[in-house]
């Protein structure tokens, strides 16, 4: 079976270990969508999460634990990184925000 390099290797792993179909990254950001995770957080707060979210789908979680993803398209649009991170109440909550995130995209449905 090929599986497309659009799976995480999370995902490679548990199919190779326990026979999972592996989930796409898009189909965990959907996930992570479909269960209104972002309603606790402000507009503008969801809108940077949204992004982080899209970000992981193209790309991977690798950009999402380095601070300098809010540097580049599409999350500079949206501030600059001081401002992004002032809509968390500052850095560590941003930070905490940026895991709780990760571990929503790997929560099993």
């Amino acid at each position: 079976a090929s599986v497309s390099a659009d799976v995480d290797l999370f995902d490679l792993l548990c199919h190779v270990a326990y026979n999972r179909p592996p989930l796409t990254r898009r189909e965990r950001a959907n996930n992570v969508r479909k269960r209104d995770y972002f309603t606790k957080f402000g507009p503008q707060a969801r809108r940077i999460l949204e992004a982080l979210v899209d970000k992981y789908a193209d790309e991977g979680l690798e950009n999402l634990e380095d601070i300098k993803v809010l540097q580049v398209l599409p999350l500079s649009r949206l501030g600059s990184p001081l401002e992004i991170v002032s809509e968390f109440g500052g850095k560590v909550k941003y930070l905490k925000a940026v895991q709780e995130l990760e571990n929503e995209l790997y929560k099993t449905a």
